[in-house]
């Protein structure tokens, strides 16, 4: 029990919305990433959660100046789903994936930031977010999207599906094992939203997170569908919705 318990913290933070610097020294199959793409379809906060992010970021890197910092390649953001899609559908899944977000009135939802968090990622190592109360209606977007890119989901792909592939082959494997089981790992009764800010010394972060957390609302102001990265990052846009009334 301890060693999948383990197995599970580990992939959840490397495969996480957040990402820790990489080197990839293999070159990625060009004919597979043409083929095949591996998206991450998420919400975009509003300015509230974005200073929140902000703030723990600096912190985090206060502590631990080679963490990541908050940037276009590590974009604050909640991840609804993620999956392989053919390159050629990607058209039909934004299609889909938009019918979904207009009739769920999105920027109206309110979203209560409660704690903090963070999850080991070995080396002694955590990655950390602020956590959203899974609200009904935040459940019921993330299904409805889910049903929505079903006929696209291939449940499955090579490494050049996403941006760049890792220097190591267990990474490699654990990543698309990750991201091919989402639906059974990080949806409904397992769907964990977030917001990731950084990483730092677990021993660091055992202490921040004992700390008293002042609670905030927030709300969602835009939808994207990201190409996934090395350790699963939202690293490429590929489509965008501004979701303000």
């Amino acid at each position: 029990m301890k060693t999948a318990h383990t197995r599970s913290l580990l992939a959840g933070a490397l495969f996480g919305v957040v990402a820790l610097a990489a080197t990839t020294t293999q070159a990625a199959d060009p004919t597979a990433k043409s083929e095949i793409t591996a998206i991450d379809i998420l919400l975009a906060p509003d300015a509230t959660m974005l200073k929140q992010a902000a703030a723990n970021n600096a912190r985090l890197l206060g502590v631990y100046p080679k963490g990541f910092a908050l940037d276009a390649t590590h974009t604050p953001h909640i991840t609804m789903l993620q999956a392989f899609v053919r390159t050629a559908d990607l058209d039909k899944v934004y299609a889909a994936v938009e019918k979904v977000l207009v009739a769920a009135d999105v920027n109206a939802m309110k979203l209560e930031a409660f704690k903090l968090y963070y999850i080991p990622a070995g080396g002694g190592l955590g990655v950390a977010g602020i956590v959203a109360k899974p609200t009904q209606q935040l459940l019921k977007l993330q299904a409805d999207i889910i049903a929505a890119a079903e006929p696209f989901n291939l449940r499955g792909g090579p490494i050049g599906a996403f941006t760049a592939p890792h220097d190591d082959p267990v990474l490699d494997a654990g990543l698309i094992q990750y991201v091919s089981t989402f639906e059974k790992i990080g949806a409904g009764p397992k769907f964990n939203p977030h917001v990731s800010t950084g990483n730092a010394p677990t021993a660091y972060l055992d202490k921040m997170i004992a700390e008293p957390f002042k609670p905030f609302t927030f709300s969602p102001v835009g939808a994207a569908v990201y190409q996934l990265g090395p350790f699963g990052t939202a690293a490429k846009k590929l489509k965008a919705w501004d979701l303000k009334p």
